[in-house]
This record gives structure tokens, C-alpha cells and sequence, in this order.
């Protein structure tokens, strides 16, 4: 016979007598049992059988190997980095005159070039020259990280004729500066 053929019915026909050595002691009758008896005082050790009967049951002894799982690397994110470009005045180019207290919509237009997301927490705050009656603290348009937007600050041209300049600058949440400066340059005239 061909090989190929013969190795399954080999294996089968061994299994098959694994199987039956397995459940046949299971089927015979059992023995009645001895009860325990403890040594009496006329007995020495040296009388007390050393080696294991022919009644006695085999142990069965098996190994397992444990399972010990590596240890996870955690790691952290990095932190995002906070960036604001400036890319152009929309209203009002530097040096522009104004009449004396009239109100000047002032917009230019940014980028976020950072990786983080601006969100409410976010906001533009004035750090130099004149507030021009703009509140020093106002809320950064929200943008997600590439986005450009249009910052945008009513002022107030002050009443005595000169040249003025608010200058503002991105705060994020933990209170750092960042970013390009944006301001605003007016000539107040007469």
C-alpha cells in the first residue's frame, strides 16, 4: 500500500486504543475500600512498608508552563504645540487715519499653524500700547489645527489727534503667549 494512505489509519487505530486504555479501568468494578487503620503501638518503622503495593494508584504527575504576560508600555501622548501665523490685514493698513472717536472694525486674517485645536478655553489678549476701548481679554475664534480664520476687534479711535498702535496675542488654556503679534496702527487725525 501507498504510504500516503496507510499513515491516517495508522494514527486512527491508535487513537482508538489510547481511547479504550483510557475508559476500560473506568468501566471495571471498583474495589470495596479499606478503611484507615492507624499504626498500632507494636509497630516500628522499620516494619512499615517502604516501597508501593500492587493495589496502590500511580500518581499522575503533569507540568504547566505559566503564563507570564510582558509588561505594557504606556505612552503618553506628546502635548500638542500651540502656533498662530499672521497672514494679512483685512481692514484698516497701518497708518491709516481715522476721525477722532470713531469706531474702527479692525480684522486680519490668522492661521492656525499649532496641532491643537483651539476651543473655548483659548483667547486673544491685548499685551502692548493703547486698548483703543477694546476689552484686554476676548475669546480666540475656535479653529482646528490648519485653519485659517479672521480675528476680529471693535475699537475706539482715541479724541486727541496722534498716531496709536494695540498690539494683541493667542493665550492658551494654561496661560502661555504664543504665536504672531496682531496689531493695529491708526493716525488720528483732525
Amino acid at each position: 500500500m501507498n504510504a500516503d494512505r496507510l499513515t491516517p489509519r495508522l494514527v486512527s487505530a491508535f487513537i482508538l486504543i489510547l481511547a479504550l486504555a483510557w475508559t476500560l479501568p473506568a468501566c471495571a468494578p471498583s474495589a470495596t475500600p479499606t478503611p484507615f487503620r492507624p499504626p498500632s503501638d507494636a509497630a516500628s518503622p522499620a516494619t512499615l512498608p517502604t516501597g508501593p503495593s500492587a493495589g496502590a494508584a500511580t500518581p499522575i504527575v503533569s507540568f504547566t508552563q505559566a503564563f507570564t504576560p510582558a509588561p505594557i508600555q504606556v505612552t503618553a501622548a506628546p502635548p500638542c504645540e500651540n502656533n498662530l501665523t499672521f497672514l494679512l490685514d483685512l481692514t484698516y493698513k497701518d497708518n491709516t487715519v481715522v476721525l477722532p472717536g470713531q469706531s474702527i472694525d479692525k480684522q486680519w486674517l490668522v492661521q492656525n499653524n499649532g496641532s491643537c485645536n483651539w476651543d473655548s478655553r483659548y483667547r486673544l489678549r491685548f499685551i502692548s500700547g493703547e486698548s483703543l476701548g477694546a476689552p484686554e481679554d476676548l475669546p480666540l475664534y475656535p479653529a482646528r489645527s490648519g485653519a485659517r480664520i479672521t480675528l476680529r476687534i471693535e475699537f475706539t479711535a482715541p479724541t486727541a489727534p496722534g498716531s496709536y498702535q494695540s498690539a494683541w496675542q493667542a493665550l492658551s488654556p494654561d496661560g502661555t503667549l504664543f504665536g504672531d503679534t496682531v496689531y493695529i496702527q491708526i493716525v488720528v487725525g483732525q
